[in-house]
């Protein structure tokens, strides 16, 4: 929720490959102190850890596809006064079910399952058979600013299964996290979205608009606009509403959700034809990575919606101040 901060996102990524085992827990802590959670890990048998994780910075939230070997990660009240991080994480459970010890109790969490917890109070997480899930973490300031102030006294579990009909919301956050991790779209977009199905998994669509269904579909079409089989019928299965739902959200805005997609694309494929490092890429390649199977379907949509054509477009873009030629 941040303003006025970069749209760039900052992916990182460790794995404990190649790195001897008696180094491998220190280096594996000082990566997540850096890109995600400080975390005091401890391995719980004898065999080298075996970790990986890749990380995305968003302007404010920040995202991490997890996994590894059998181990027990904590924050004691010791830890946390000497490692404060001021922030609030989801963890969603993919494979490996795992204890989450708590001041208040414990709980048990099994693949399906997503607990949040703000990580400035002790906690003990323990995966006796490894495990493998997806983190969010958001700053406190903006969490109390999705709930009305109230803080996270205590974890809250809940489900994000898609075959759960209470759980869509909750199904379409995790996807939305996984595709970000998976492709890197824009920064803020995708931020957006995330603290719109956040906020609608932890108080509900407060507005009655849709608004999170809507970020999520933006989002979702921003993420997969060189998809060539992307369509309306395709977006509204990712988000979990159906096709005519998605439509009216979109056209409340003022632009159908096929305009949308072709506004989207066109603005890629520009920025693509006039970026001098793509000057090589052929245009039916481009074509491809903005959804268009048809380099001539292509073609003529670009020219109906620039005047010009990719080819001009691109002779424009590289030609030298002052031998621009005139495009309309």
């Amino acid at each position: 929720m941040t303003s006025g901060q970069s749209r760039a996102a900052k992916a990182l990524r460790f794995s404990t490959d190649g790195i001897p085992s008696v180094n491998r827990v220190q280096l594996w802590e000082h990566h997540n102190a850096k890109a995600l959670i400080a975390l005091d890990i401890h391995t719980m048998d004898e065999q080298p850890l075996q970790a990986a994780e890749i990380n995305l910075h968003l302007p404010s939230l920040k995202l991490a596809s997890v996994k590894g070997s059998a181990q027990v990660v904590e924050r004691t009240e010791a830890f946390i006064r000497r490692h404060p991080m001021n922030s609030v994480a989801v963890f969603f459970a993919l494979e490996g079910e795992a204890f989450f010890y708590h001041q208040g109790g414990f709980e048990a969490l099994k693949p399906g399952q997503a607990v949040i917890y703000d990580v400035d109070r002790p906690f003990m997480r323990g995966f006796s058979t490894g495990l493998r899930e997806m983190v969010m973490t958001i700053p406190r300031e903006d969490y109390l600013e999705i709930t009305g102030g109230r803080a996270l006294a205590k974890p809250i579990v809940f489900d994000f299964r898609q075959e759960l009909p209470d759980s869509r919301r909750a199904f379409t956050l995790a996807r939305l996290v996984s595709d970000a991790l998976s492709r890197t779209g824009d920064a803020e977009s995708t931020e957006a979205a995330a603290f719109e199905l956040l906020s609608a998994v932890l108080v509900g669509d407060r507005s009655g608009t849709g608004a999170s269904h809507l970020a999520a579909a933006r989002c979702y079409i921003t993420e997969h606009l060189g998809d060539i089989e992307l369509n309306v019928a395709k977006v509204a299965s990712a988000v979990g509403i159906s096709e005519r739902h998605l439509a009216r959200l979109f056209n409340e805005t003022g632009s159908p959700p096929s305009a949308y997609i072709l506004e989207l694309r066109l603005e890629l494929a520009r920025r693509l034809l006039t970026d001098r490092t793509e000057a090589q890429s052929p245009i039916a390649a481009v074509a491809r990575r903005c959804g268009y199977a048809s380099q001539a379907y292509f073609a003529r949509a670009y020219k109906t919606r620039y005047g010009v054509t990719p080819s001009m477009e691109r002779r424009a873009a590289l030609a030298q101040p002052g031998e621009r030629p005139v495009l309309h």
